[in-house]
């Protein structure tokens, strides 16, 4: 009797724990929503792989974004009434930003094949549209083995909602990381499979989120990877919080979660 009592209230210690983790990502959305800034400056200096940019913590700017890297070119016209309508421009690359001081940001910079060496009065932007990400499914580092699956959908139906971010499919991210026979420890650490993989899915950056046990305390730890680069841009980690009651059993009729 002993016995069937723990095989009974073992599952429900490990209850509601996906929907943790979107309780959790919740309150670490601000953060990414924040590390993506509608911003356009200028490069200012060239040193080597090293940008500089007319751009500072006012305009939102923080180390481990990424900026598009242009060239304007010629005025386009309309063709009935020669009003100038904007101007063309070439992709030249990408700067990931390093350090943040008052007046400048220094960046390093990505240069696209066959495209021109930049240089000072160059653009540099992160779009207004919606940034492009896949998010993995979840590494777990702990020994719980709960069921995680539905965390990539919690993790993305909270991008969705902020508006700023466009998600991948993440059933079409998990069939393609099974096709490719690709772990999810891959992506922290193969840059190619990071950006072949991406350039499949069209998107420009990865979110890989893992559970993980420090000190007897669970976090949540989460890092955005570029799919440009392959290159981990920044992370960040928070305590798994308790969820509501009514987000453990959301209808009376259901019985406690159990993943």
């Amino acid at each position: 009797m002993v016995a069937l009592a723990f095989l009974t209230a073992a599952p429900g210690a490990e209850a509601g724990i996906a929907d943790r983790m979107g309780v959790t990502f919740a309150l670490m959305l601000q953060d990414f929503v924040d590390a993506f800034p509608p911003v356009e400056g200028l490069v200012v200096a060239v040193d080597g792989d090293l940008v500089y940019l007319d751009l500072t913590a006012k305009s939102g700017v923080q180390p481990g974004q990424e900026f598009t890297v242009f060239r304007k070119g010629e005025v386009f016209r309309h063709p009935l009434t020669n009003q100038p309508l904007g101007r063309f421009e070439e992709h030249l690359g990408y700067a990931q930003v390093r350090r943040v001081f008052p007046q400048f940001s220094e960046a390093r910079y990505i240069p696209l094949d066959g495209r021109p060496r930049v240089r000072p009065e160059d653009g540099a932007r992160i779009t207004r549209g919606r940034i492009k990400v896949a998010i993995a499914p979840l590494l777990d580092l702990t020994p719980a083995g709960a069921d995680v699956r539905r965390v990539p959908w919690l993790i993305g139906g909270a991008l969705e909602r902020s508006k700023r971010f466009q998600v991948a499919d993440p059933l079409a991210v998990s069939t393609l990381l099974e096709t490719e026979r690709t772990r999810v420890e891959e992506l922290l650490i193969s840059p190619e499979k990071v950006t072949r993989l991406g350039r499949t899915l069209e998107v420009v950056g990865w979110l890989v989120p893992v559970l993980l046990e420090r000190g007897g305390t669970t976090y949540l730890d989460v890092t955005w990877i570029s799919a440009v680069t392959g290159t981990a841009l920044f992370s960040r980690r928070q305590v798994l919080a308790r969820p509501e009651p009514a987000e453990e059993q959301r209808f009376p009729w259901e019985p406690p979660a159990l993943d």
